[in-house]
């Protein structure tokens, strides 16, 4: 296992660390067995925005008794007090949920208190003005929380967050599908925003603890992939880890082989990391697909297309948060009044207005 020191705590994170959403699906033995064998080679990084509450008991009993050598990233917001994950800013909820996890994790701190998906300026406004921002600061005051850090889909949004010098962790969607650009003036996933964001996380010495490193699976198959072609899970891994502030990634282990598989990185030869095939795509190869690139904005409604459709193509991808996620968004599809102004935008050929007519179809069911 390799490391990386986040500069804001001292703390030494393992630059493979885990998602823990799809092992929570998995049968008890299982998953004990693919958590045991996480430790014992090093992974000590858990990002614990699950799909289901149950996993929380695998956790506290295969991890109590090693627990000062592992770091757990505990999200406010997100509630399983009712098994099932759920989003949710109502403060009462949230200091529910958090005490339950607590107990679930045999455990009576928390090393990174998150403020759970901060996709728009509004989310940040209503975690300071329903009292969950105050709430963790008072739990670090009180020893429980030991760091903050926020998740977010959204540069901009955590830009907001970074400018109050709170975070010591960034939780960030990173990928060649989010990031990439093609080298003329049409660029793929805000490519220039974000790695602002990338720089600053690196100036200031708050580290990037990354989600989303297979976009939901879609890199990882050629058929669902926005340029047309497969890349490997390794290739993307070596690709987040070459971005500026990235400390670990944290893709998603449904059970033992999975696990065996991503372990195969450390052993992988340099040639089975290489991505610079990406620098080979073309405009071309993204045509009718949604990157998430931004340039339908500004829409004259209001309306995120770009975060509207990354949360609905996770969805699609078997993200079982994303829906969630949607349902917070201030505007969704179905407030599109359908004048036509993304689409002729797009320098992908997306026909938008049939994707908010699709999306909101789909959300609606």
């Amino acid at each position: 296992m390799e490391y990386r020191i986040n500069r804001k705590t001292g703390d030494k994170i393992s630059v493979l660390g885990m998602g823990t959403s799809a092992i929570a699906m998995a049968e008890e033995k299982e998953a004990a067995k693919t958590l045991e064998k996480a430790f014992e080679e090093g992974i000590n990084y858990y990002d614990m925005a699950t799909s289901h509450g149950s996993c929380f008991q695998v956790f506290g009993k295969v991890m109590r008794d090693v627990r000062e050598k592992i770091f757990y990233q505990i999200h406010f917001g997100a509630d399983y007090t009712k098994g099932a994950y759920g989003w949710t800013t109502d403060l009462e909820t949230v200091k529910r949920s958090v005490d339950w996890q607590l107990e679930a994790l045999k455990t009576d701190y928390i090393d990174y208190g998150f403020l759970h998906c901060l996709d728009e300026e509004a989310d940040w406004k209503q975690h300071k003005k329903g009292g969950i921002l105050q709430y963790l600061l008072r739990l670090r005051e009180q020893g429980v929380v030991r760091h903050l850090g926020l998740s977010s889909h959204t540069p901009a949004t955590a830009e907001l967050v970074l400018d109050t010098g709170l975070p010591d962790m960034l939780m960030l969607s990173i990928n060649p599908a989010y990031d990439y650009e093609c080298g003329d003036e049409w660029g793929k996933g805000n490519v220039s925003e974000r790695m602002r964001l990338y720089q600053r996380c690196e100036t200031e010495g708050v580290g990037i603890s990354v989600m989303k490193a297979f976009s939901g699976g879609q890199l990882l198959d050629a058929k669902t992939s926005p340029f047309g072609r497969a890349l490997t899970a390794y290739q993307c891994i070596q690709y987040i880890l070459d971005k500026p502030g990235v400390l670990t990634v944290l893709p998603g282990v449904r059970d033992h082989a999975d696990l065996e598989y991503l372990l195969g990185f450390f052993r992988a030869e340099a040639k089975e990391k290489d991505y610079a095939v990406i620098s080979s795509f073309a405009p071309k190869s993204a045509e009718g697909k949604c990157v998430y690139c931004d340039h339908c904005q500004p829409c004259p409604e209001g309306l995120a297309i770009a975060l509207i459709n990354k949360y609905y193509d996770l969805a699609l991808a078997g993200d079982v948060l994303a829906g969630e996620h949607y349902k917070s968004l201030e505007k969704k599809a179905d407030d599109c009044i359908g004048c036509g102004h993304c689409s002729q935008r797009c320098p992908f050929h997306v026909d938008q207005l049939g994707r908010m007519r699709e999306i909101s179809g789909y959300f609606g069911r």
